[in-house]
């Protein structure tokens, strides 16, 4: 890995903010980073992690961002087992908001999966970001990505057949909110080694995912309605972020005015992409290490264990 990431807190204020390192010696590294400061420097949304500030070294670039106290929402969902459906509906509805946003500045995120959305506190309604944006890609009007990648367990299926061809596009968004959505839901993901003699790419391939019924009995029509209609094997079928956020599943009043009051505390409403974006010459400043910001000891690395599978 070319990054880490560290908190750090301002030396006068004492406000804590989260410094992504990327070593930018080597080209991978290099490459890395101009992709993700791409992106960062033309977003802004409520649910989007925000870049505050870019120091540069001869061999790093230190990203400083803003802080998410809950962590991650993979470590939320190991905890609970799983998710009810209210909080699932509410940690999608702001997912979607983010997503689609980056969509309309024609933004792909291509591994949005549990590890890369982060929960603003510790409380259990709290605010959603979505971060990680090393393999985004600005695309062009009707263009398409011919690269293979993504986090295997949440890549669609166009990716794994069609990188090299034919390409794929933002469609590939939907297909891993409906994974993320499924694991929110159940605990464990839907393709899975023990759940057919086939390998998870076949089983992705195909769109043969498994609902366990134990885990599953007790979750909506239209919560299962959603999973299924993102996880479309035909991109071209596959629902939308669009119409993901207007599917009767996701129009609980309740819940839209609880993300509402959380997404735009101040009662304004979230302002058009296009008004949104700013100019990199704004956030960037070259500084050296030590000047100004006091980097905390490197936290353990975090496991990567196997997605969850139910007993």
């Amino acid at each position: 890995s070319f990054s880490r990431v560290f908190r750090v807190e301002h030396r006068s204020t004492r406000q804590p903010y989260a410094i992504k390192m990327i070593e930018t010696r080597y080209r991978a590294g290099r490459e890395v980073c101009e992709s993700e400061l791409c992106v960062l420097h033309r977003v802004r949304h409520t649910n989007i992690i925000q870049l505050m500030e870019v120091f540069e070294t001869a061999e790093r670039v230190y990203m400083v961002m803003e802080l998410a106290t809950g962590g991650e929402l993979f470590d939320r969902i190991i905890a609970r087992g799983s998710f009810t459906e209210r909080d699932a509906t509410r940690v999608l509805q702001m997912v979607l908001d983010g997503v689609k946003y980056l969509h309309a500045l024609g933004i792909t995120h291509r591994d949005l999966k549990p590890e890369n959305i982060l929960l603003a506190s510790n409380e259990d309604v709290c605010l959603i970001k979505v971060t990680d944006f090393n393999q985004s890609r600005i695309l062009e009007e009707a263009a398409l990505v011919r690269t293979l990648c993504g986090t295997p367990y949440y890549v669609a299926p166009e990716v794994l057949t069609h990188a090299s061809t034919t390409g794929y596009g933002i469609e590939v968004d939907a297909w891993s909110l409906g994974v993320l959505l499924f694991v929110c839901l159940s605990g464990y993901t839907p393709f899975h080694e023990n759940f057919s003699k086939l390998s998870v790419t076949e089983q992705i391939i195909r769109g043969e995912f498994t609902m366990v019924p134990s885990k599953w009995k007790n979750v909506s029509d239209q919560a299962k309605d959603v999973v299924r209609k993102l996880l479309e094997v035909d991109p071209s079928k596959r629902m939308t972020i669009r119409e993901a956020l207007q599917h009767p599943w996701l129009k609980d009043q309740l819940m839209l005015e609880k993300a509402r009051r959380l997404m735009y505390p101040s009662g304004d409403a979230s302002p058009p992409a296009a008004q949104e974006v700013e100019s990199s010459e704004k956030m960037i400043r070259k500084r050296g290490r030590g000047d100004g910001e006091e980097l905390a000891p490197p936290p353990a690395k975090r496991s990567q264990a196997s997605p969850p599978v139910p007993v």
